[in-house]
Order: C-alpha cells, then sequence, then structure tokens
C-alpha cells in the first residue's frame, strides 16, 4: 500500500527534489504547498499518511502549522525539514509533535530512512 504524502516548503527546487525522492521511494504525492497556510489547508483537506513540512516559510512557519495539524490530529505524522544551524528550531518542532526531522541539503536514502521510521511510530 502506497503512503500519502504532503510535501510542504516554499522553495519549487525542493518540493521536486522531495517529490522524486518520494515517488522513486514507492510513496504517492497527494498535495503540496508553498506555505504554511496552503499545508494547514492541503492536509485538513487530503488526510496525508506523511506530511514533510519546511520550518521557515511565508505567510504561517511550519513550526506554526505544525501545531495546527497536530490540534486537528493528534496522531499527525509530520517530519520538519531545516537548514543546517536551525538546532533550536528543530528541538522546538519535536516538542511540539514532529515525529522527526530531516536536514538540508538532502540524502535520499537518508530521507527514505527517516519517513520509514517516522510512520513506524505513528503505526505504534
Amino acid at each position: 500500500m502506497s503512503r500519502r504524502v504532503l510535501i510542504a516548503d516554499d522553495a519549487a527546487f525542493m518540493r521536486e527534489m522531495l517529490r522524486d525522492i518520494l515517488t522513486d521511494g514507492g510513496y504517492e504525492i497527494c498535495a503540496e504547498a508553498a506555505d504554511g497556510n496552503e499545508a494547514v489547508s492541503a492536509y485538513q483537506e487530503h488526510q496525508p499518511d506523511l506530511v514533510t513540512l519546511d520550518i521557515v516559510m511565508p505567510r504561517k512557519s511550519g513550526l506554526e502549522a505544525l501545531r495546527e495539524m497536530v490540534a486537528a490530529n493528534p496522531g499527525a505524522c509530520v517530519v520538519m525539514c531545516s537548514a543546517l544551524g536551525q538546532e533550536a528550531l528543530v528541538m522546538e518542532a519535536l516538542e511540539a509533535g514532529a515525529k522527526d526531522f530531516i536536514v538540508k541539503p538532502f540524502k535520499p536514502d537518508h530521507v527514505l530512512d527517516v519517513l520509514a521510521k517516522a510512520l513506524g511510530k505513528s503505526d505504534e
């Protein structure tokens, strides 16, 4: 069974890179979002199995979007994406309910490992 994923990142090339990694890994991309507001509405509309969420985005940060997703669905499986040097934000995201995080630039095998582990945690 393929897992449905929402990709949220303000950079189109990052969404494209993640889309390629995930579709190659057998995931189905059900929606994409370019900012936190779009991410929250896409989450509500599509109810994906997994969300990759950039921390720094316009209009609404990834952290704010994460909090809204977890408030709406405490079992939400969200993996944060961050650039190097955002450790404090990553810790805040994990405390707010993120299952894990991936550091940019992405390494395909690492991304797939982290997502598989996050989905395992949400299935427990």
